[in-house]
């Protein structure tokens, strides 16, 4: 009798997201400093995240880095360089020679329309986690051919934010969720907006391409516009969160939320590169 055996591997296109860091200098000290100093504010937030080094900026510099040292140093900070994207023959070549691997740059975004809300009078700014000028992150797809699935739920908390969205090739539906959602479960909306309609528990994550509405206690993190769309809101009943984030931009409330906004109903939007929180009318 005659019995099938299994292969060793397969190969499978698949559709995976991945942060770009976008070296905007070609002086790797200042680079790493910075670098160095922005992980101190934001600890275990790119962990074991696969990163990509975009080169577009300093491409017609002339000037190499070292992709060896560079990588290495990333692995120091929990970082994981995978490869390159952008950059001159000379500095695509050189990174091969390193290791790493070679992206396409990445297609332009959809972007999303936005919710429109009505506008209130009270306007508070909340700081942003400071610019550095010697990089960027965001978060860029690298498409092949997608496996979606309705959403995910996960309670592998160690596993990186990078690891488990996946793109969305047109908008969805409004998922809705009517459970709440647990310390160490992440929910991801893709392509299209997430209604929450009970508690988010601190450590646990709704992510959502689209808008996040949460029509209970936040006090998890939420993410949304997670493919870059800078329109994107978030609708919270009561502000508790750990973090809140929309396109890539992020606040973490180490120091707690402030005062006038705190365990309020509260809308978030960007300005600029900068996070708004807005008191709800009641």
């Amino acid at each position: 009798m005659m019995t099938h055996e299994e292969p060793a591997f397969k190969i499978k296109n698949s559709n995976f997201h991945l942060f770009v860091l976008h070296l905007n200098t070609t002086d790797i000290n200042k680079f790493k400093a910075e670098l160095e100093k922005r992980l101190i504010q934001t600890p275990g937030f790119f962990s074991n995240a696969p990163m990509v080094i975009g080169l577009a900026a300093i491409a017609d510099t002339g000037i190499t880095p070292d992709f060896a040292s560079l990588a290495s140093f990333m692995r120091g900070l929990g970082m994981c360089a995978a490869g390159v994207v952008g950059g001159s023959l000379e500095q695509r070549e050189a990174a091969v020679q390193a290791g790493l691997g070679l992206f396409h740059d990445t297609p332009a975004r959809p972007v999303l329309k936005p919710t429109s809300v009505p506008e209130v009078n009270t306007k508070t700014l909340v700081p942003l986690q400071p610019e550095l000028p010697g990089f960027e992150i965001e978060i860029a797809a690298e498409t092949n051919v997608p496996e979606f699935n309705e959403y995910s739920v996960s309670s592998d908390m160690q596993t990186p934010l990078s690891d488990r969205i996946g793109a969305a090739s047109s908008f969805r539906p409004t998922m809705v969720i009517d459970k709440p959602v647990r310390a160490g479960q992440r929910i991801y909306a893709e392509g299209a907006d997430l209604v929450v309609l009970a508690i988010v528990n601190a450590g646990a994550e709704v992510i959502a391409d689209g808008d996040i509405h949460i029509y209970a206690p936040m006090r998890g993190k939420a993410i949304a516009g997670a493919l870059g769309n800078q329109g994107a809101r978030i609708f919270v009943q009561r502000l508790e969160a750990e973090l809140i984030s929309i396109a890539g931009c992020f606040q973490i409330f180490e120091d707690g939320i402030p005062e006038n906004v705190r365990g309020k109903p509260t809308q978030v939007h960007l300005d600029g590169s900068s996070l708004v929180f807005q008191l709800l009318p009641t």
